[in-house]
């Protein structure tokens, strides 16, 4: 091999050498991010349609299940949402350099939404916005019922994905007035009458007696000596308009016994609760106390268990639509009921009277309801007389007894709710403040037992009104 041929192949090995390996100054990789225009809100399965100020030659969706796209021209570009979320839409010049990014939001429809919430709920200040798939609603209603209404239609447009920031306006604290009234009377008229004879001698005694009741164990007859006619069932054991007339003749003794009675009774029971809740929270009350009551347990154990009496109320108020009030109610009024009482193994068991109602009303405030209303009337006439004696006119009255007796019981339940407001604390007044202890000169000297307070104040002008005036509260 000449010399010419060997520099010629170690020039051109110098030359693949130097090709095969890079040079350390060669540049690096260079990101370009352009500029960002203002996000792009497009409606799910909606389209708009865009247009660039300069022309482009390609266009590019990031994510192509959020948004479809399609070029209309060199300028103008035709975006589809398809699901909620948010991508990037890349716009490249003629000559490859980044034009700019757009950022496309796709949401829900919520145009037709608005539309129908300001239809069918005018004049609430009620926010839409969307959040990924949901619906966010925020903003003051008046009122609970008109939230709610609000939140069913949101449903229809994205069920399961509403999101509830609203709040109620307006007073949502009601007071429950509750007035029970139970009236109780009974009259009762009698009629008792019998004859009674005796004959007595020296060898032989002997006497007989007729009336409707029998003899009785009530004091002797003037005349005679003999028990009276039973009068039947006398309050007190007392002999009530009784009149006895008796002649005699020698050894023969003769008495007629006439008894009238007449009683009447009255009873009266009220009862007024008064009681404050939140709008949608349980209030119960209760004035009276609770009596132990013996349970049979386990293996003939005894246990004791508690049973209340009085007065009791429990109220869940709903304020529904600006003073309209919903109120789920139960009301009961319990007495101890001695003439029921029974003793079983030693042990004495009392009964109890209890008058009950519960119900679901709804009216306005400071209207009044009467959600129970009860009348019960017990009629008994009884008439009895001496067999065959008692038939005979004008004479066998004296042998006849009548008996007649109606019982009456009336029992009113009326509510009465209003929206309340709290007041400020030195305008409170407890019946307390109107009565203080007396001093040593007024209790020994003038025997006062109590002596009347005087506060100064709002207080004070408080403290002059009545023990039933209204306090706690002020009611709109």
């Amino acid at each position: 091999m000449s010399i010419r041929t060997t520099f010629a192949a170690g020039m051109l090995g110098a030359s693949l050498c130097m090709t095969a390996i890079p040079s350390a100054h060669a540049e690096t990789l260079k990101i370009v991010t352009g500029s960002v225009s203002s996000a792009l809100n497009v409606p799910m399965n909606r389209a708009v349609v865009v247009e660039a100020d300069q022309p482009f030659a390609q266009v590019s969706i990031a994510n192509p299940g959020i948004a479809d796209i399609s070029s209309l021209s060199d300028r103008s570009i035709y975006v589809l949402g398809k699901a909620p979320g948010r991508t990037t839409l890349t716009l490249l010049a003629p000559d490859g350099t980044l034009i700019t990014n757009v950022d496309v939001q796709v949401s829900l429809d919520i145009a037709e939404f608005k539309e129908r919430l300001q239809q069918i709920l005018p004049g609430e200040q009620i926010e839409v916005r969307t959040a990924n798939d949901g619906i966010v609603l925020s903003g003051v209603v008046s009122s609970s019922m008109k939230l709610d209404r609000a939140l069913d239609l949101a449903n229809r447009y994205a069920p399961d994905r509403v999101s509830n920031l609203m709040m109620v306006g307006g007073v949502q604290q009601v007071m429950l007035k509750v007035r029970i009234a139970e009236m109780q009377r009974s009259v009762r008229k009698q009629m008792q009458n019998g004859v009674a004879a005796a004959l007595s001698t020296s060898n032989l005694t002997g006497g007989f007696a007729l009336g409707s009741a029998g003899l009785a164990t009530g004091a002797p007859s003037p005349v005679t000596g003999l028990a009276p006619l039973n009068p039947g069932v006398i309050p007190n054991g007392e002999n009530n308009g009784q009149i006895i007339l008796g002649f005699s003749a020698g050894a023969f003794e003769f008495d007629v016994l006439l008894e009238a009675l007449e009683s009447k009774g009255l009873v009266r029971t009220l009862a007024e609760p008064n009681l404050t809740a939140l709008s949608g929270q349980e209030a119960k009350f209760l004035a009276g106390g609770e009596i132990p009551i013996p349970v049979r347990g386990d293996e003939n154990s005894i246990t004791v268990e508690f049973k209340p009496f009085g007065v009791e109320l429990a109220f869940t108020p709903r304020v529904v639509d600006g003073d309209v009030i919903n109120l789920a109610l139960n009301t009961a009024v319990s007495a101890l009921d001695p003439t029921v009482s029974i003793t079983a193994d030693g042990i004495d068991l009392v009964g109890f009277k209890r008058r009950e109602a519960e119900t679901t009303i709804e009216m306005r405030d400071g209207e009044s309801f009467a959600i129970a209303g009860l009348l019960q009337d017990d009629f008994q006439d009884l008439n009895s007389q001496v067999p065959w004696i008692g038939d005979v006119p004008v004479l066998g009255a004296l042998f006849r007894s009548a008996d007649f007796r109606r019982d009456q019981s009336e029992l009113v339940i009326i509510v009465t709710p209003h929206l309340v407001s709290p007041t400020r604390g030195e305008a409170l007044a407890l019946p307390t403040d109107r009565v203080r202890p007396p001093s040593e000169a007024e209790l020994f000297l003038f025997g006062k037992t109590a002596s009347n307070g005087k506060s100064r104040g709002a207080i004070g002008e408080v403290a002059k009104q009545d023990y039933t005036g209204s306090y706690g509260y002020v009611m709109e």
